[in-house]
């Protein structure tokens, strides 16, 4: 009997609840569906890349549920749009369901290609609108992109295997066969002008014996573990030029990855490095901005050639995942040189070297996570997979009216395997330098801070007051301790600091004259 009756009552219930319940009963949309905005802006793009993808959020604020007769890009299947309605891919939908007070998304990309455009420009702005319900409730959400045309560098594929060019590098003389993708430059490459932006796929190679120069004002972009490596005997020359602008930089040569939105404008590690071989020489980068690479300048060998193997000056290097500026036994000159924002350290002279910087900011305000070294790094050995170490000689390692700074403590490591018959030389003269040993964990003469053989004149600890260390701005203020501390004899080497202020009457350390702060700015205190 229980059992009947509680059948009975089950019953009863569900056919209550039936009779109580709608069905799911969908009416046409009325044109009052609402949106997350009202035009889609994706972000500039280069031809024939494809776009991030961007969402449409659309609301049915009703008690009913509703069908939208028609979603669709009003250039139809001829759109370079595409769309993804709750799932499902195209560019024409009948009948898209929403149910009462619920939302669905639209997510949108787009691939274009600027030839098939009707415009002579090297940028042009495409559009195209989403329609729901065209025929008789028409409401209308607008696409904008800006398409840029590009000169692209990629490697070659072999027509019947498809296998992608790699490449033969030569080192020092000698060919070494790699798995790198990219392919040599040609005759008509190893000139980047400022005409339109260059990308390169894989590694650009600058040949034997050639010079890739770069003018004033040029863009190159690099895919995703792309890159310019110059091989023996070859040359960089990057012939930047002071801006008049400094949010456009329209003369300096910028160096970044190939996408353009701005949730990757500093996004550390988007492309590989530009790689100067052991055997390139006369390496040459003038007012250049690198930034986010995984290792901003690859410099490798010929530590005791004439001139230098890289001379880099009015320049800066941002956002690299691992270093900004790594050398290997060899031999680099840097004036006006900044350098913020590194995985590993910002500037790194390793397996020994001639190394020489003058009013140079050498920072490190890495806050991705913890980091274990410091913003300079120098050493003078190399160990390979069995723990042996090579040795070599590091001549020189001189830093004049610099500032070494960041936030860790302390901002420099001096990593020496000792051996009577190898050079360890190194001096900081005059620089403001963050270094402060409270567990007396860095001993021994090389970390002597009064061993006028490798400490001079410096200002330890003291607040470089820059204005803002996490969007790179490193221009010091009026609160700088390093205002008025530098030695005239190497500001008289470099007269002018990297934005041409004059500096030889009352030099500031670092590549910047103090400035004083606009008044909406914050100075960052350290």
């Amino acid at each position: 009997m229980k059992r009947y009756l509680y059948f009975v009552l089950t019953l009863v219930f569900i056919m209550l609840w039936s009779s109580c319940r709608k069905d799911f009963e969908f009416s046409p949309s009325t044109g009052n569906l609402e949106f997350s905005k009202d035009t889609v802006y994706l972000d500039t793009v280069f031809t024939n890349i494809g776009s991030s993808t961007y969402n449409l959020k659309v609301y049915n604020r009703s008690d009913d549920d509703i069908s939208i007769p028609s979603l669709r890009l009003a250039l139809g299947e001829d759109s370079n749009y595409r769309l993804n309605v709750d799932g499902i891919a195209g560019k024409v939908f009948e009948n898209v369901e929403i149910l009462a007070r619920d939302s669905l998304f639209i997510f949108i990309e787009s691939t274009i290609d600027i030839n098939s455009l009707t415009s002579l420009d090297d940028s042009y702005l495409y559009t195209d609108q989403i329609e729901f319900d065209a025929d008789s409730n028409l409401q209308e959400v607008e696409l904008v992109t800006l398409v840029k045309d590009a000169v692209f560098i990629y490697p070659d594929r072999d027509n019947t295997t498809k296998v992608i060019e790699t490449l033969t590098l030569d080192i020092a003389g000698e060919l070494v066969e790699t798995e790198l993708q990219g392919r040599e430059l040609l005759p008509v490459n190893l000139t980047f002008t400022n005409d339109k932006p260059y990308v390169i796929y894989g590694f650009a190679t600058v040949p034997n014996g050639e010079t890739l120069t770069i003018e004033a004002g040029a863009r190159v972009h690099f895919h995703n573990n792309s890159g310019i490596i110059v091989s023996n005997n070859a040359s960089l020359q990057v012939n930047g030029a002071l801006s008049t602008d400094p949010d456009l930089l329209e003369n300096e040569v910028i160096f970044e990855g190939d996408r353009l939105e701005p949730a990757f404008a500093d996004t550390p590690g988007q492309w590989g490095t530009i790689w100067l071989l052991d055997g390139s020489i006369n390496n040459v980068i003038n007012y250049a901005t690198i930034k986010n690479a995984s290792v901003g300048i690859l410099c490798d060998g010929n530590p005791n050639e004439v001139s230098d193997k890289l001379t880099i000056t009015n320049s800066q290097i941002y956002n690299s995942s691992n270093f900004g500026l790594l050398g290997r036994n060899t031999s680099i000159t840097g004036e006006n040189v900044v350098i913020n924002n590194t995985g590993l350290s910002s500037f790194a002279g390793t397996l020994g070297g001639r190394y020489n910087f003058t009013h140079s900011t050498i920072a490190n305000y890495w806050d991705n996570g913890f980091r274990q070294f410091p913003a300079v790094l120098l050493n003078n050995f190399v160990l390979d997979e069995d723990n042996n170490a090579t040795i070599t000689d590091l001549t020189e390692a001189n830093f004049n009216n610099c500032i070494i700074y960041g936030n860790d403590n302390p901002e420099i490591l001096l990593d020496e395997i000792e051996d009577d018959a190898i050079a360890f030389n190194f001096k900081f003269t005059n620089c403001l330098i963050r270094f402060e040993d409270t567990n007396s964990n860095f001993t021994g003469p090389n970390y002597d801070l009064t061993d006028t053989n490798h400490y001079e004149g410096n200002i330890f600890n003291e607040n470089p007051n820059f204005l803002d260390t996490d969007l790179n701005k490193l221009v010091i203020g009026e609160e700088s301790a390093a205002i008025n501390q530098g030695l005239s004899t190497f500001a008289t080497q470099v007269p002018t600091d990297i934005l041409n202020v004059n500096r030889t009457t009352s030099p500031d350390l670092g590549a910047y004259q103090h400035i004083t702060f606009p008044e909406e700015d914050q100075s960052i205190e350290n």
